[in-house]
């Protein structure tokens, strides 16, 4: 799975630190988010897609073979 969330995050002129503090995560957790190291809970990329006023499959994108 891959996502927008650098490039919405650039979008909206936020450091990682910001995005962070906006929903109640550390900026290591947006980090590997980013870098598809992590995928967030249900609830976070809800937040996300609310933050950014996109939809969950707007920001995260499946791959094949997901």
């Amino acid at each position: 799975m891959k996502n927008n969330i650098k490039v919405e995050r650039a979008k909206k002129d936020m450091t990682q630190e910001q995005l962070a503090e906006a929903l109640c995560v550390s900026r290591q957790t947006i980090n590997a988010i980013e870098k598809n190291k992590y995928l967030p809970s249900t609830l976070l990329a809800l937040k996300m897609s609310n933050l950014f006023g996109l939809t969950v499959n707007e920001l995260f994108i499946l791959e094949e073979g997901d």
